[in-house]
């Protein structure tokens, strides 16, 4: 007896078309370009916490060296992240977080704990003015990030004075404080107003040195060199008076950068008004010239 045959239906119709398969979600690894500037925000920032807990524990020094060290990792993670081709939008954001903690929070911290606790209520306004003013220019200055409308001039110029020099400048007083005694410089008529000032430059529009393309010239190396070298025993052996002198002297580089600004600007906008006038077609609208 045969079997009736078997007619097999196919699984899928021939009218519907079949949905792709979904690839599993994989987390993308990161290089050790990508990672590393990262690492030395997250250590910068780390530096800067430990800096608050020194200033709890009213030692000082340690603290002070900790925003130092704080200074010096966020002048390297920028600087490596370019060198490595490893710059991203997560690595700006963290640096911005880190400076306001490191160069904004911890320095006010200390200094209101060092001495402008004295003045009561106008102590701690100025603290927070200072750590608000820190917030609001690494703000403006990451509004500014990927901005490429500025003259090929102004790339070496900050606008106010930058949050780790900021954060330097407003320890100025403690650190001459190490050497000449609290008496005078931790004197909270003294530190108030010069908290405040130091706040109000870094949310100025005053041009300051970004010093990313000094350049050297050639028979200026050995001796840049040398002074290095000359700077490093100087903080080895009295480093809170060469600590002051720095300090001192970026402060005495402020007239000379907005000096140096306003000539540039100036000269850009005589090149603007001597350029010749163009109605599209190529043409010099300028009269000729009459040989004398």
């Amino acid at each position: 007896m045969k079997r009736p045959p078997v007619f097999k239906q196919p699984i899928f119709r021939s009218n519907r078309t079949r949905r792709p398969r979904r690839p599993h979600p994989r987390l993308k690894g990161l290089s050790i370009n990508h990672l590393l500037p990262n690492v030395l925000t997250v250590l910068a920032l780390c530096s800067g916490l430990t800096a608050i807990r020194f200033a709890i524990l009213e030692r000082w020094e340690p603290a002070v060296i900790a925003i130092v060290i704080a200074a010096i990792l966020d002048a390297l993670d920028g600087r490596i992240a370019r060198l490595l081709n490893g710059q991203s939008k997560f690595g700006a954001e963290l640096d911005s977080l880190s400076d306001a903690i490191s160069f904004g929070v911890a320095p006010a911290f200390m200094m209101y704990l060092w001495g402008l606790k004295g003045a009561g209520t106008l102590g701690w306004i100025a603290a927070m003015a200072y750590a608000v003013c820190c917030a609001l220019r690494l703000a403006r200055f990451n509004s500014r990030l990927g901005v490429v409308d500025l003259p090929p001039w102004a790339y070496n110029y900050f606008t106010g004075v930058p949050a780790p020099a900021g954060a330097g400048l407003v320890l100025l007083p403690m650190t001459l404080g190490f050497e000449a005694g609290p008496s005078i410089v931790g004197h909270p008529v003294v530190i108030v107003p010069w908290t405040l000032m130091i706040g109000g430059l870094m949310v100025s529009t005053l041009p300051t040195f970004s010093f990313k393309g000094a350049r050297v010239p050639a028979q200026w190396v050995v001796p840049a060199l040398a002074g290095v070298g000359l700077v490093a025993a100087m903080l080895v052996n009295q480093p809170w008076w060469t600590l002051s002198l720095i300090g001192f002297a970026y402060l005495g580089t402020l007239p000379f950068s907005t000096r140096q600004f306003r000539r540039l600007q100036s000269a850009a906008e005589l090149m603007q008004t001597d350029a010749p006038e163009d109605d599209g077609d190529g043409a010099d609208k300028r009269p000729p010239s009459v040989p004398v």
